[in-house]
């Protein structure tokens, strides 16, 4: 990244400090009195000094003396709040009590609460997971899940990785740790759709390469697709596995533009595309237009990956599109070897508000969804499912596998893994954790070696709590998990399993038409497995108000 000459405002406080020392210690020594003043700048200095030497603190490093009021107002937070605010269990977008728990197991450090739940178990919705008197003990909880089984190189995955988050969005830094991180822990990092970058490929770690409709990394000029390009990114041992991305939580059925002026050397060497001109995602993808286009690209992308499991990645929307691509499966034959579920709770990337808050099925909709209509057609056995949708805890993974995903991935928790605070500026360059950002002059404070080992830490003590779990219901794997695990209360005096709150197809029920459930009996004989369109009766009701 190029280097900025400019002096940062945010050290302004440090230099009105050192500035201070420098000119009150000499008016002091010369009266002869009065040295409070230059003590005090230079306790300041030092404390600015120490600040930007020390590598624990990306915000200390970006905010020498300034951050330590954010560390003041975050120590007194809880009473502040106690007292005065709000609850630590408030989720807006993530909790106190969500993000403490990532901060703790990436440092390592006590995770324990006194004194009982803050929780409300008698709120409407409150879920928790049910434990057997014959709890199991298991040997470690290094858990993994086959994907692909059926191609000629299959990826034993963990069941909790690390989800989309392209470098461009994040800095070199941020993308450098969570790749050491995976490497260390033996999980998968995605790339997010910006491609391969020299920052994916230094640490050596597993790699998902997730391609969007800018088709980067594997792309002509024109931005169309270029096969070879793919063969050649494809054939590196570190990826894994392929992801077509069809859309995301936290934009679906946006494209996107990343200026020019953002466009560096390295961003560029990544997607293939030349410096300083802009870099642009279409919203949709030119390299097929309907579903039996989708599954035969899909099949070159294995092919040319020498035989690699390709899936694709989606936020659920208009049902008889994703029933239009099932049908094209059941016609054709050709199956992904994996989808993964994208909740339209959001995720990294800026959008606009009314996308962050009201595109997109959530999570556990979407994954039922997904889940139900692959076993009611007999296709559920062939291909895996992961799903994303703020994933913080091993609570979250059991109730998120017990809805039907065989693996999770989590972005915005690695990123609390690495130091972010929710300042809620990622769109903005000036990520004061230093993660979201591409001012070298932020993105460098970041201490790679420290935060690889955070990041590592998190997948491991989140998984040891799974594993605690797992041994208290008396399970001896997370697939053993299903709707009978999870309870959901529904009102003061009445709860319910997810086995009994949620539709559950028999296999091959779809197919039977013995479903009971509206969406199907809505839409399914509706959708054509050659086109995304609307059904009839839908195309009719836009062409008027009275329905």
């Amino acid at each position: 990244m190029a280097k900025t000459t400019t002096f940062p405002f945010r050290y302004t406080a440090y230099a009105i400090s050192v500035a201070g020392l420098v000119i009150s210690l000499p008016i002091t020594l010369w009266a002869g009195s009065g040295y409070i003043i230059p003590a005090i700048f230079a306790a300041l200095a030092a404390l600015g000094t120490r600040d930007l030497l020390q590598r624990s603190h990306t915000v200390s490093r970006n905010y020498p003396i300034m951050a330590n009021f954010r560390y003041l107002f975050e120590s007194v937070g809880p009473e502040i709040r106690q007292y005065f605010i709000q609850s630590d269990t408030e989720e807006r977008p993530f909790s106190r009590e969500q993000r403490t728990i990532v901060y703790q197991r990436a440092k390592n450090v006590l995770d324990k609460r006194p004194f009982g739940s803050q929780l409300g178990m008698y709120d409407e919705g409150f879920e928790w997971m049910n434990h057997s008197l014959t709890p199991t003990k298991l040997t470690n909880s290094n858990f993994r899940i086959l994907i692909g089984k059926n191609c000629d190189k299959p990826y034993s995955a963990s069941v909790f990785n690390i989800s989309a988050m392209s470098f461009g969005s994040l800095s070199a830094n941020a993308i450098l740790s969570l790749n050491t991180g995976a490497k260390k822990g033996d999980f998968y990092h995605d790339t997010g759709e910006g491609s391969i970058s020299r920052y994916h490929q230094q640490p050596g770690g597993d790699l998902v390469w997730e391609i969007g409709s800018g088709y980067f990394g594997c792309r002509h000029p024109d931005g169309s697709f270029n096969p070879d390009m793919f063969q050649k990114n494809a054939a590196l041992e570190q990826v894994k596995m392929i992801e077509l991305k069809l859309s995301q939580g936290a934009k679906p059925g946006h494209g996107g533009i990343l200026p020019g002026e953002k466009v560096t050397q390295e961003i560029a060497e990544a997607r293939g595309v030349e410096v300083g001109e802009d870099c642009i995602s279409p919203s949709s993808h030119s390299a097929f237009s309907n579903p039996i286009e989708l599954l035969e690209f899909i099949e070159q992308l294995r092919e040319l990956s020498g035989g690699k499991p390709v899936g694709f990645k989606l936020a659920i929307g208009h049902p008889w599109e994703w029933f239009a691509i099932v049908k094209a499966m059941l016609a054709t034959g050709k199956k992904p070897d994996f989808i993964v579920v994208d909740g339209g709770e959001g995720g990294t990337g800026a959008a606009p508000l009314e996308f962050i808050n009201r595109l997109g099925m959530p999570m556990t909709e979407a994954l039922l969804l997904v889940h139900n209509t692959l076993v009611g057609t007999n296709l559920r056995e062939d291909i895996a499912i992961g799903a994303a949708g703020k994933i913080t805890s091993a609570f979250n993974i059991a109730r998120t596998l017990a809805l039907g995903a065989d693996w999770c991935n989590a972005a915005r928790g690695y990123m609390f893994a690495l130091g972010c605070i929710q300042a809620l500026n990622c769109h903005t360059g000036r990520c004061p954790s230093g993660i979201a950002t591409q001012d070298p002059r932020r993105g460098n404070k970041l201490d790679v070696p420290l935060k690889s080992e955070r990041v590592y830490n998190f997948h491991k003590n989140t998984l040891d709590a799974l594993q605690n779990l797992l041994e208290a219901s008396g399970l001896k794997h997370p697939s053993e998990l299903g709707p009978e695990h999870i309870v959901r209360r529904v009102s003061k005096t009445e709860v319910h399993s997810y086995l009994d709150l949620f539709p559950f197809l028999e296999p091959g029920a779809l197919l039977e038409g013995k479903t009971g459930l509206t969406v199907f009996d809505k839409y399914w004989e509706n959708a054509e497995p050659d086109t995304f369109e609307p059904p009839e009766f839908i195309l009719k009701l836009r062409e008027t108000k009275l329905r």
